[in-house]
Parts: structure tokens; C-alpha cells; sequence
């Protein structure tokens, strides 16, 4: 009998966590938790397409549309400025594309439209001044959103606790370094619904403890 096929990498990243992920990277590739959902229960994942946006002008988002593709999340590079860089309108283009979700370091508007339609988005802010459309800056080049590198074609992992990026090299060994600790934590939580303290279960040594 054929070996199984091997799952696709954004199908197993899909299975876990933004925290069990970002252990297993060695605490690694995590965005600025200022960085946050606009929606509760929402999770993303998918490779990056990149935008690096001039401040107050989001053009680079909408060619980084043109190149996205199903299954796809948007990072888009804002330097932390608050501004309506993403709404409803680039939502509604992206949705019809496919694309998974938005990570942006800068602001989005339309919030209550984006959560109607389930548009998943993460922004560092909500503010409704407008964007003008004049300046190109790059797309699908390396940025650096939220502090993390982000190169196209790297793995995103977004959910209520934020955002986590894998870099397509270290995909393979982080994904089964996440499923193991996603695996031995189960077991962990069995033991303590059976009785077992914190302390037993993750070795911590009480070094306040009399004795």
C-alpha cells in the first residue's frame, strides 16, 4: 500500500494555534500584539503576499491584490500608521479572489461591514481618515511588518492571540515541532483533570518552597 500523501503545509497550520506555533519556532516570528482582530474566533491561515505601503497611501495594497490568489493573506506594511489603508471595498475584491485574510501594521475602517461579510482582518488600529492612491511602493518584496520579517510565500498563522509568521524554509520542522508540543500538551491537560498540579505536570521546581 502507497504511503499517504503528505499534508499541505497550510492545512496543518490551520490546525493549530498562533501560541503552540510561535513556541515551536523557539518564540520566534511573532507580530506586535498591538497588531489585533477586528473579529472574535476568526483563523487564518495561508503564504504571504506582501505590500509595503508609502504612509497614508495604499496603492501597493491594491497591486498586491492583483497578485494574490486563493488561500492567500494580504501583510501589508504600514509603519504603525493609523489610517483606512484596507475596507470594504478592497474586501469585497478580495474576498471574490479568494484571499484568506488582511494582517496590516497600520489601520483599517469598514470594521463592522468586514465582520458582516467575514472578511478576516488584523490591524494595529481602526480609523476612518482615507487613503490616496499615488505612491507604489513595493510588492512581494520582503517587509517588516509588526517588527517580523516577512518575505512572500512564508506561512501566517492568525487567530485571537495574533500573528505568527513561519518562514517557508523552516516550515516542515516548525509544523512538526508545533504538533508534537500540541500532542504532548493533550496529554498534559488529561493529567490535570485527573489531579495532577501544575507543578507535576510541567517539572517547575518551587524554589520558594520551605524545607
Amino acid at each position: 500500500m502507497a504511503a499517504p500523501a503528505p499534508r499541505d503545509p497550510v492545512a496543518r497550520l490551520a490546525d493549530l494555534d498562533a501560541a503552540t506555533v510561535h513556541e515551536a519556532a523557539g518564540r520566534t516570528g511573532d507580530l506586535d500584539p498591538g497588531i489585533r482582530p477586528i473579529q472574535s474566533g476568526a483563523t487564518v491561515a495561508g503564504r504571504a503576499v506582501t505590500a509595503h505601503c508609502h504612509p497614508g497611501d495604499n496603492l501597493a495594497i491594491h497591486r498586491a491584490l492583483l497578485a494574490a490568489g486563493p488561500g492567500d493573506v494580504l501583510v501589508v506594511a504600514a509603519g504603525g500608521h493609523l489610517a483606512g489603508y484596507w475596507g470594504e471595498i478592497l474586501a469585497v475584491a478580495a474576498q471574490h479572489k479568494g484571499v484568506a485574510g488582511l494582517v496590516v501594521d497600520g489601520g483599517c475602517r469598514d470594521t463592522a461591514a468586514l465582520r458582516r461579510m467575514g472578511f478576516p482582518v488584523w490591524s494595529a488600529g481602526v480609523c476612518v481618515h482615507g487613503t490616496v492612491k499615488r505612491t507604489a511602493q513595493s510588492v512581494n518584496e520582503p517587509v517588516v511588518a509588526g517588527g517580523v520579517l516577512v518575505s512572500p510565500g512564508d506561512y501566517v498563522l492568525a487567530d485571537d492571540d495574533g500573528v505568527v509568521v513561519v518562514p517557508a524554509a523552516r516550515v516542515g520542522a516548525v509544523l512538526d515541532a508545533a504538533e508534537a508540543r500540541r500532542d504532548k500538551e493533550a496529554a498534559a491537560f488529561a493529567r490535570l483533570r485527573a489531579g495532577a498540579t501544575t507543578f507535576d505536570v510541567l517539572g517547575i521546581e518551587d524554589v520558594g518552597a520551605g524545607g
